[in-house]
């Protein structure tokens, strides 16, 4: 198995804007999911907003981004980004997730999701939030 470490860019309404400047800049392939999408609506008004969005270039540039919605709290420049890390294997996940967890708050349980088979977000004792999950493959 591989993982990859991503910057992942928190936004409140404007990852799709934000996302297509980046392409802009670093040329690559855009994918987004909306919380349509992934059958993850909590507020009709936010039903098209970004669940999960990314660029990614031959060149290695790679960011994802999403909307966060309104029922969590979002203070821009304070939780403005996550270290995403993705893998194929759930095992090797669950083995990282053990470690991270030691000492950290977790955010959401390491769980299937509606989205991911596997999916997890926690803090680290630290204060850096972790988002672990199993890639899966969306059609743009």
């Amino acid at each position: 198995m591989t993982i990859t470490t991503t910057t992942h860019l928190n936004f409140r309404g404007d990852a799709r804007e934000a996302l297509a400047f980046y392409r802009s800049v670093f040329g690559g392939d855009l994918a987004t999911v909306t919380y349509a999408d992934a059958h993850a609506v909590t507020d009709p008004a936010e039903a098209d907003q970004i669940m999960w969005g990314q660029v990614t270039s031959d060149a290695g540039f790679r960011v994802m981004a999403y909307d966060v919605p309104s029922h969590t709290r979002h203070e821009p420049g304070v939780l403005p980004v996550f270290v995403s890390v993705r893998g194929t294997d759930a095992d090797e996940l669950r083995g990282h997730w053990g470690r991270l967890a030691e000492g950290a708050t977790v955010q959401v349980p390491l769980a299937e999701a509606r989205w991911s088979p596997l999916y997890g977000m926690l803090t680290d004792r630290f204060g850096v939030t972790w988002v672990l999950d199993v890639e899966v493959a969306w059609n743009a």
